[in-house]
């Protein structure tokens, strides 16, 4: 692994890190890890009432605030939300995020998810990872970052695909010890509590975030845990950093 102790978080839109890993961000930074935070979209569907410009501008306020709790630094990558593309342009996009940051880890969402958007952040993500190390991948102004991170997918929303079936992890990380600060860092989002309760019907937004972290939990043994797998295909490292960096708090899936 390189010196260099950065984590990049890649998702869709503002809140899903702290929905998904922010629990284990936290941790990492307890490790002195500097944190990134990035959203391919500054999430610009996510109003019933505000234009996309107006809730634009509030979601991004939000991330750097959410993002700031762990001392961190918030990206966006401008992507209209329910349109991010894999296509060229998005990748390149993508890929410069990589060179500037130069991350050693790097989380994403989940390949298979209930929603497009995520489903193509992974992909764009996977292939960033790749690409930023390759020359002829040309980012005007910004070398090549030569080092393959370590790349790590998040649980789905609901734990499941698309098509219903459960994600089974490949380990899980006790996040009890830091449960408020995610708590903290997802209540944030303030606007997103108020659009998921006017679109979907319900106010469980915190509650629903526990749930999930409760069921891995009890699957371990503690009280919350988050749940990723890693990629472990051609070219990419395979040692398990999560596991060299946080120790007893990660549980291998030994039937994965």
């Amino acid at each position: 692994m390189s010196d260099n102790r950065i984590v990049l978080c890649i998702m869709a839109h503002p809140d899903d890190a702290e929905t998904l890993c922010a629990g284990t961000l936290a941790m990492l930074k307890q490790k002195k890890w500097d944190i990134h935070i990035a959203t391919m979209s500054p999430g610009d569907c996510g109003s019933t009432e505000l234009s996309r410009e107006k809730i634009a501008a509030i979601r991004r306020k939000e991330g750097v605030v959410a993002a700031a709790l762990l001392g961190g630094t918030y990206h966006c990558l401008e992507c209209d939300d329910l349109f991010i593309m894999y296509d060229r342009a998005t990748l390149l996009k993508t890929v410069e995020l990589l060179r500037r940051v130069k991350p050693s880890v790097v989380f994403t969402t989940s390949p298979s998810d209930y929603h497009i958007d995520h489903e193509m952040t992974s992909k764009l993500t996977h292939v960033a990872c790749f690409a930023a190390g390759v020359p002829n991948v040309l980012t005007p102004g910004i070398e090549p970052f030569k080092l393959i991170p370590y790349l790590y997918y998040c649980d789905s929303i609901s734990g499941k695909d698309k098509f219903g079936k459960a994600v089974e992890p490949g380990l899980r990380v006790d996040i009890s010890t830091v449960m408020s600060q995610k708590e903290k860092m997802l209540c944030s989002h303030a606007s997103q509590r108020a659009w998921l309760l006017a679109h979907h019907g319900g106010d469980e937004y915190v509650l629903t975030m526990k749930k999930a972290g409760q069921r891995h939990g009890r699957t371990i043994g503690c009280d919350y845990a988050e749940a990723f797998r890693q990629h472990l295909d051609e070219a990419f490292p395979s040692e398990n950093i999560l596991k060299t960096e946080l120790g007893e708090v990660v549980h291998i899936n030994s039937d994965y």
